[in-house]
């Protein structure tokens, strides 16, 4: 009996997250332009990709597989950018980042309670924090303002769907 290979993994394919983000960084590259910039839980690094492309004067791709840092690797050579790769958790560090991308960090109660409190954190202390969610459960959209609607791909087989509405959000 043959096995099927399961689903990907969690970056094996770009988020519907960071694919809004990356389009808003690509509409809005002056938000980036010349600036330290942190793409948190980053898969494939579509966003931290983005933001190199826009002019971005550093940017860390952050995640926890091992493999999604290989991922981004990969991409960045593929897009002729540079994008650091930073394994493991950075909540609650403070790198003086000017600019944090986080997309669908907000789908796990778990994982989004400590990532929405260190986010706002920063978010008040100055830096810019852009948040792409295409409308997980744990999101809290009570203390964020919408900033841009896209209609994104995703894989038919993980949202039951071929296009999701994504936004792309800040704190208040």
């Amino acid at each position: 009996m043959e096995q099927g290979l399961g689903p990907p993994p969690f970056w094996a394919f770009a988020w519907a997250g960071g694919q809004a983000l990356a389009r808003y960084v690509s509409d809005h590259p002056e938000l980036v332009a010349g600036k330290k910039v942190l793409d948190v839980g980053s898969g494939s690094g579509v966003a931290a990709i983005a933001a190199a492309l826009a002019g971005a004067s550093h940017v860390e791709a952050n995640d926890l597989d091992c493999f999604a840092e290989a991922a981004i690797a990969l991409n960045a050579t593929a897009n002729d950018v540079i994008v650091k790769t930073r394994l493991g958790d950075l909540v609650g560090s403070n790198e003086a980042w000017d600019v944090i991308l986080a997309g669908d960090v907000s789908y796990h109660q778990d994982m989004a309670v400590p990532m929405t409190n260190w986010l706002e954190a920063l978010a008040k202390a100055g830096t810019l924090v852009l948040i792409g969610d295409p409308g997980r459960g744990f999101l809290p959209r009570e203390k964020l303002q919408s900033l841009a609607s896209y209609e994104v791909p995703v894989p038919m087989a993980l949202e039951d769907v071929t296009l999701k509405r994504t936004d792309v959000w800040r704190f208040r």
